[in-house]
């Protein structure tokens, strides 16, 4: 599925993973579009990073920095990436957010991909 404009156009996206008892918990992400797939990168002691390990099935909509949800959502599913394609998730998180040059990378954090389902 293409990436709507309402996401492409977005700098933030409301990143919904869901727990166990199907409770939705939306976080505000950056992330970057390729070849119609969504890329974002975050620590994998987080709480999203579990649930999305433990059920892949996530939705997305633009948003604020602060989360407040500004468009439509769209369901997806999202995969933690393995080490080899990380290089080319991170050239374009780098591309889109100067602010990732800055020295701040954690040998926590992982990337990972969202392709959007319906």
């Amino acid at each position: 599925m293409p990436i709507p404009p309402q996401l492409a156009a977005a700098k933030y996206i409301s990143l919904t993973t869901f727990k166990k008892d199907g409770t939705p918990v939306r976080t505000p992400v950056w992330f970057a579009e390729s070849e119609g797939k969504l890329y974002f990168v975050t620590r994998n002691d987080m709480w999203k990073y579990k649930r999305i390990r433990n059920h892949p099935r996530v939705s997305v909509a633009p948003c604020t920095m602060r989360g407040t949800v500004t468009g439509p959502e769209f369901p997806g599913r999202a995969r933690i990436l393995p080490l080899q394609e990380w290089p080319a998730a991170r050239a374009l998180m780098r591309r889109k957010y100067w602010l990732l040059y800055l020295p701040s990378w954690s040998r926590k954090n992982e990337f990972l991909e969202i392709e959007l389902t319906g």
